[in-house]
C-alpha cells in the first residue's frame, strides 16, 4: 500500500483529482464576490477564482513532466467534467421538491441555478485558455531548450489567466445590460486579471515543488 502511494502513476492520479476538484469548486463556489485592498486599490472578485488558479500550475506540472499530449488530456476530462456536473445541476434543479425537505427552494436554487450563459461562458473560457497555456507552455520548453522552467510557467499562465478573464467577462456579462457595454467589461476584468498576475507569480515555487515530487516517484 505505501509503495502504490509513492508511485508515479498514484501521484499524476492525485494531481487529476485535484485539478478537477478546483474546476468544480471554482464553479461551485463562484457565487460569493469578495474583496481585497492591495496596495491601497480595492479589488472585488469571485472567490472561485482561488480554486481555479491552481489548475494552472498542475497543467505545467504535467506538461513539464509527461509532455504536451499528457497535459491535454488532462484538459479533455476536466472539461468533460465540467458538462457532466452542468448537466446534473440542471436535472438536480429542475426536480420537484418534497414537503419534506430540510432546505427550500429559496435557499438551494439561489446558488445552484445559475444562468446558463454564465455556465457556457465558465466551460468555453476554461477549456480554450487550458488548451492555450498546454501550448504556450510546450512552446517556451522548446524554446528556452528545456531550461528556465518559471520563465514558460508564467509566461503561458499569465497569457493564458488574460484569455480566460476576457472570454468568461465577456460571454457571461456583455450586454446583459445596457451598463455592461465593451468598456464596463474591461473595467471588470482588469482587477481580476491583476490579482491573477499575482497568483500565476506565486505559484512558480509550487509548480517547481511539483515538478520534483512528480519525478522524484521514479527513484523511491
Amino acid at each position: 500500500m505505501i509503495e502504490e502511494l509513492k508511485s508515479k502513476n498514484f501521484r499524476t492520479n492525485l494531481l487529476l483529482g485535484l485539478f478537477i476538484a478546483s474546476i468544480i469548486a471554482s464553479n461551485l463556489l463562484g457565487g460569493k464576490i469578495a474583496e481585497l485592498v492591495l496596495f491601497g486599490i480595492p479589488i472585488i472578485f469571485s472567490v472561485g477564482l482561488v480554486a481555479f488558479a491552481f489548475t494552472f500550475p498542475v497543467t505545467d506540472i504535467i506538461a513539464e513532466v509527461y509532455g504536451r499530449k499528457k497535459a491535454q488530456e488532462f484538459v479533455y476530462i476536466g472539461l468533460t467534467a465540467l458538462i457532466f456536473v452542468l448537466i446534473i445541476t440542471v436535472i438536480s434543479v429542475n426536480l420537484p421538491f418534497a414537503q419534506r425537505s430540510w432546505i427550500t427552494p429559496d435557499q438551494y436554487n439561489p446558488i445552484f441555478n445559475q444562468s446558463l450563459r454564465i455556465l457556457i461562458a465558465s466551460i468555453i473560457a476554461f477549456f480554450i485558455a487550458q488548451m492555450h497555456d498546454v501550448f504556450s507552455f510546450e512552446f517556451w520548453k522548446k524554446k528556452t531548450n528545456g531550461k528556465h522552467l518559471w520563465l514558460r510557467n508564467n509566461a503561458s499562465t499569465i497569457v493564458s489567466q488574460a484569455i480566460d478573464s476576457t472570454l468568461f467577462m465577456f460571454i457571461a456579462f456583455y450586454q446583459v445590460s445596457p451598463k455592461y457595454d465593451v468598456a464596463f467589461v474591461i473595467s471588470l476584468i482588469i482587477p481580476y486579471y491583476i490579482l491573477k498576475v499575482g497568483l500565476a507569480i506565486l505559484d512558480t515555487p509550487l509548480v517547481y515543488a511539483g515538478v520534483k515530487w512528480l519525478r522524484g516517484a521514479e527513484s523511491e
